[in-house]
């Protein structure tokens, strides 16, 4: 009987086969990249704000302490966003006719606040208690980044579960001296190991099961 398909065929078949499954495989790690790419994550992205307030002006050339304006950050899961009567404190006399400050006047008079841009976002899944970190011994840098330095905040770090569950693992090479966790250029010097152990154990860390175990994040 003659032969009904060219032998080509079976390369044809083989190569049609590999090429699918290679196709899929390509597209499941290309939607893995862009979940975890900065258009997702709004990784160094700024954001439109009512009032362009600059954190390099305000930390990084005044020297104001970030507990001057966030001013629940010790004490609440919730770092606090100033009210406006915090920037009249200053800007009653500052720049006080200056135009791009209008809305912060407005919101003065009326009693209505400032429509801020959230930057820093988690999940409505995520909890998120910014004292405990604060208290022992997290700098505000290690999260947020070098906020003194930017014009407009962004999000520095991608806050995805890995980058905190990589934390959690590990905490002893980000624990600082109580008074160095609102330093915005600390770093951690040569003998950091043997120091985060003992921070670690002062000020009474968790177990490593503890602090990746499920329920301490996803209540």
């Amino acid at each position: 009987m003659a032969q009904i398909f060219h032998r080509s065929t079976n390369f044809i078949s083989r190569f049609s086969v590999f090429s699918y499954i290679f196709m899929w495989g390509f597209a499941i790690l290309a939607v893995l990249w862009a979940a975890r790419s900065p258009y997702m994550t709004r990784q160094n992205i700024t954001r439109e704000q009512p009032v362009q307030f600059s954190h390099k002006h305000h930390v990084g050339d005044d020297g104001i302490d970030c507990r001057y304006c966030h001013t629940s950050v010790e004490t609440s899961a919730f770092p606090g966003i100033p009210p406006t009567k915090t920037c009249m404190n200053c800007h009653s006399v500052l720049f006080k006719n200056a135009d791009y400050l209008e809305p912060v006047r407005e919101s003065y008079r009326t009693g209505e606040s400032i429509k801020w841009i959230k930057i820093h976002r988690l999940a409505d899944f995520v909890y998120f208690d910014h004292s405990i970190h604060v208290n022992k011994g997290i700098g505000c840098s290690t999260c947020h980044g070098r906020v003194d330095e930017m014009p407009l905040v962004f999000q520095a770090n991608t806050l995805l579960m890995q980058w905190c569950i990589d934390c959690h693992r590990n905490p002893e090479p980000y624990l600082r001296p109580m008074d160095q966790v609102y330093v915005m250029d600390w770093r951690p010097g040569p003998n950091q190991e043997e120091l985060g152990k003992e921070f670690a154990r002062e000020r009474n860390l968790r177990t490593t099961a503890e602090l990746t175990s499920c329920s301490t994040c996803h209540r």
